[in-house]
């Protein structure tokens, strides 16, 4: 009878042992699964971050070229039409560029949009 004890106590250590390995393995498994989740997100993150730097240079650089070529269109037609060559171009050449920088700069935030009230300031006197 003590024979027949001590292997039954022996197939339940041993029946114990690989259930233990086995949620020791598992615990192991999620752990990585979750770090590599938590490394995949944050690479689509930066992915979709950089992406949308791109979006933005695109539009902010396109802005900027609108601005310069509608002046110069504008200017030409005015020296064609009132026989001003090359004034007018100059002129809205440079009136192009100004507003494709001012349009860049708002675009980035730098200035604020036109009709927009500034914030107010408490200057801490009641």
């Amino acid at each position: 009878m003590n024979s027949s004890s001590q292997d039954h106590e022996n197939e339940k250590s041993g029946s114990e042992s690989p259930q233990a390995g086995l949620s020791g393995r598992r615990d192991q498994l999620n752990r990585t699964l979750n770090e590599r989740k938590q490394e995949e997100a944050s690479a689509s993150r930066r992915s979709k971050g950089s992406a949308t730097g791109y979006a933005q240079a695109v539009k902010m650089s396109s802005e900027f070229i609108a601005g310069i070529i509608v002046g110069a269109g504008i200017g030409w037609l005015l020296d064609e039409w009132l026989g001003t060559s090359p004034f007018g171009l100059i002129v809205f050449l440079l009136l192009g560029f100004v507003a494709g920088v001012l349009n860049v700069l708002r675009a980035a935030g730098q200035i604020a949009e036109p009709g927009a009230t500034p914030p107010k300031q408490d200057d801490g006197k009641d």
